[in-house]
């Protein structure tokens, strides 16, 4: 009984002594903080630490105050706003036309090419004007300066008395390729300057008075009839080196013809006779027409050989037909 007694009570002193051991390596249960000091000690694995301990390893002061982006939140808040509400280049436009400065805007009026400045119809380069091609149905105003005219292929039919007045630096006209049936007596008359008239492709049936100054007159394929050509209508043009008639219903050769006629076309036409005096002058046989060497009568009924004549002052023979 004593040896049972004996190893029971060394049993209870070797307990002891192991659970006295357990605090010191781990921090035994028996020094537990209390509610106030619960974070006076930390536990980190086998480390201790105490929040007095933190001054050392975190230094504080290398913090800078945290900024304040409450403004530029806001500002991101407005610019998102205003990119959400701002309106289309469309609808700015139609802000601008409605706004309070101009009420109310007229709406665009339609214009027709005749309503037009000339030089944004046609082309105008120096004191030429081109207006080829421009569906143009009478001649548009012209600057005062214009010397050059090109007018073609158009839908002209009749030529004013008003289209070219006060135009006295106007050298040459042309008008070839439109429709012109009709044109006033003055038309050209009064343009002092005037050296080139050019109407072929038209539908002439008379000829206009003409200006002292021309010296070149193109009238081919047209309507012309010899009652169409006024009596001394080329005589009185003692600057005229050359007429091109051809392509017409002329049934006669017009004359008197001016001493200074270089060419005269006059073929295709319905010549079938021809006057003594139509290029020689009959009382002055030692007169020679040396200018006029071009005379195309081809084409015509006439036969040439029946006048034998009418050539004697010429350098050349006219061409045609002579048998």
């Amino acid at each position: 009984m004593r040896l049972l007694a004996l190893l029971s009570l060394l049993a209870l002193v070797l307990q002891g002594a192991g659970a006295a051991s357990l605090p010191k390596e781990r921090g035994g249960e028996e020094q537990s903080p209390g509610e106030g000091d619960a974070y006076a000690i930390l536990h980190v694995g086998n480390y201790m630490l105490s929040l007095d301990d933190y001054s050392e390893l975190i230094d504080l002061s290398t913090y800078e105050e945290p900024a304040d982006h409450g403004d530029q939140l806001s500002e991101v808040k407005v610019n998102s706003l205003a990119l959400r509400t701002s309106a289309s280049p469309i609808q700015s436009t139609t802000a601008l036309r409605t706004s309070s400065s101009n009420p109310t805007v007229p709406t665009p009026t339609v214009t027709s090419q005749l309503d037009l400045p000339t030089c944004l119809v046609c082309v105008c380069l120096g004191s030429s004007v081109y207006c080829d091609d421009a569906d143009l149905e009478h001649i548009p105003p012209l600057p005062r300066m214009t010397t050059y005219l090109y007018a073609r292929f158009n839908h002209i039919s009749h030529i004013r008395a008003t289209d070219f007045k006060g135009m006295t630096k106007l050298k040459r006209i042309d008008l070839s390729g439109n429709s012109i049936s009709s044109i006033d007596k003055d038309a050209f008359h009064l343009l002092p300057a005037l050296r080139d008239l050019i109407l072929p492709e038209n539908q002439l049936a008379t000829l206009p008075m003409l200006p002292h100054s021309v010296e070149f007159l193109d009238v081919r394929q047209n309507r012309l009839q010899s009652s169409g050509i006024q009596p001394e209508a080329f005589g009185a043009l003692e600057k005229l080196q050359f007429l091109y008639l051809a392509d017409n219903l002329l049934e006669s050769i017009p004359g008197p013809l001016p001493l200074s006629l270089r060419s005269l076309h006059l073929q295709n036409n319905m010549i079938e006779t021809m006057k003594e005096d139509a290029f020689c002058d009959p009382r002055e046989h030692r007169h020679t027409r040396r200018l006029l060497e071009d005379i195309r009568l081809d084409g015509n009924p006439i036969n040439l050989s029946l006048f034998p004549e009418a050539y004697f002052c010429l350098p050349r023979l006219p061409l045609g037909r002579f048998t």
